[in-house]
């Protein structure tokens, strides 16, 4: 469910891109079952979810697409332009509006500027009533949710540069760009904000830590190191959003490592395993929750890496990042549910179908229940007790 990008101007085989789609095309013979979901088994149910409310923000869903939580409104965007602020509590519609283009991202927002980004490279901000603020072109195509905080824009293009726009007038404030490989994933990433600077995993398993001031680099980490003689074996991103807990920092590379550092330090490197992830992971104030390349979840202690627990239930059903809610973490799949692993253990608790296809988007824990954006544009609240 993720696929290959190719930054610089070389032709990508659909076959290959199926590969690490976990699709079929014939390097797998039919016979060979290796990459095929996990059947839906029966359960003890030990938690009690229920859909509280749905609401369609648009048509259509991807990577790019992560609804905004602040105070007691959603801010979210669908890939045919609509934009739209909502209601936490019951899901209505509070503003709606047409951004008049196809959209590959968002929607960033700090409750005062929503941002979403353009197949064109236009980054579109939009004021709290739902009119446009103003309107800037990337230096190439948006596929990642802009960032929303502190007064700035954020957003990062697909030539690995990080750009920074004033919220108010969309005037470029500094930019930062490293170089990056031919080929990348396409799959869901994100950047955070925290201590005042912007953290951001990078092709190449790198992490670089931005402040959001001056736009001066103030360190950068490896989360994993490229190996192999081909860009396939080499590819090696940081996939899904960074976790901020306490002092520790923590990210998932594909083809590499899940590591932590130490932001107080500079970013030193606390612990990290050899990992392969497609899509990030969640943490609380214990562990470090991430589903592998393969939708096996592990649990790996938050203080040194050991790892707690490995479920295997839900193989190849592309997982999504997990996010903690009471004794759970919830996951996203493939085929539009959502399953609760029980933190201690990773035993199942509960699951929850929302339709609507392949959820790709990260799910959100709220005050209100786990919010998914779905893969046809509905934004469903689950309440989970």
């Amino acid at each position: 469910m993720f696929t290959f990008a190719f930054r610089r101007p070389v032709v990508l085989a659909a076959c290959v891109a199926a590969v690490l789609s976990l699709g079929a095309c014939s390097l797998f013979s039919k016979d060979d079952t290796r990459y095929d979901p996990t059947p839906l088994t029966d359960y003890k149910p030990g938690m009690s979810v229920r859909q509280a409310w749905s609401v369609s923000v648009g048509s259509g869903g991807g990577y790019g697409f992560y609804p905004t939580v602040v105070g007691e409104a959603v801010y979210a965007a669908a890939p045919n332009g609509t934009v739209g602020k909502y209601d936490l509590l019951s899901g209505r519609a509070l503003w709606r509006a047409d951004a008049k283009t196809d959209l590959t991202a968002g929607a960033g927002s700090d409750g005062t500027t929503t941002v979403v980004t353009s197949r064109a490279g236009d980054v579109i901000a939009f004021d709290d009533t739902g009119k446009q603020k103003w309107k800037v072109r990337a230096t190439s195509e948006v596929d990642e949710p802009p960032l929303v905080n502190s007064g700035l824009v954020v957003v990062r293009s697909g030539d690995y540069r990080i750009s920074a726009y004033d919220a108010r007038n969309g005037e470029r404030m500094w930019s930062v760009q490293r170089p990056g490989p031919a080929l990348a994933l396409r799959t869901s990433t994100q950047m955070i904000m925290a201590q005042g600077l912007v953290i951001a995993g990078l092709a190449g398993g790198k992490m670089m830590a931005i402040s959001a001031d001056s736009g001066n680099v103030q360190w950068e980490g490896t989360v994993a190191t490229p190996k192999g003689g081909s860009d396939l074996e080499r590819l090696n991103d940081v996939v899904g959003a960074p976790r901020l807990i306490g002092p520790l920092m923590c990210a998932v590379a594909y083809q590499g490592r899940i590591a932590c550092f130490d932001v107080s330090q500079g970013g030193r490197t606390v612990w990290a395993k050899e990992f392969s992830g497609a899509v990030g992971l969640g943490a609380d104030e214990s562990a470090v929750y991430a589903p592998d390349s393969h939708s096996i979840v592990h649990a790996y202690s938050l203080q040194d890496g050991t790892e707690l627990w490995k479920q295997s239930g839900l193989r190849n059903r592309h997982l999504t990042a997990p996010v903690s809610i009471g004794p759970a973490i919830a996951l996203g799949d493939y085929d539009g549910y959502v399953h609760f692993l029980s933190r201690s253990d990773g035993h199942l608790l509960a699951r929850l179908s929302v339709g609507g296809g392949a959820v790709l988007s990260p799910l959100q824990t709220t005050s209100q229940g786990v919010l998914v954006q779905t893969g046809n544009g509905n934004l469903v609240m689950i309440g989970a007790n």
